[in-house]
């Protein structure tokens, strides 16, 4: 009984140890290949986001009050069901 306790816990420990070596092996191996992905392909600034068309044509025909009651109404509509 005694040996096969032994056994146990040596193979458990070998399990443990392997995993946290392959682990650690991973960790090291995603950095190296991230830092190598920067200095290949670095990333583009982002492009700034265009305004919405529909706002601005609103805003541009004077509209803005028809548009203000349109949106209340579609509001009270959205929240009655």
């Amino acid at each position: 009984m005694d040996n096969l306790m032994s056994e146990g816990l040596s193979l458990m420990v070998f399990g443990m140890g392997f995993v946290f070596v392959f682990l650690t092996l991973l960790v090291f191996a995603t950095g190296f290949m991230s830092k190598l992905i920067a200095k290949v392909a670095p990333e583009a600034p982002p492009k700034p986001a265009k305004p919405k068309s529909v706002a601005v044509a609103a805003t541009a025909s004077g509209g803005s009050d028809e548009l203000v009651a349109v949106m209340t109404a579609a509001v009270h509509q959205f929240r009655k069901h």
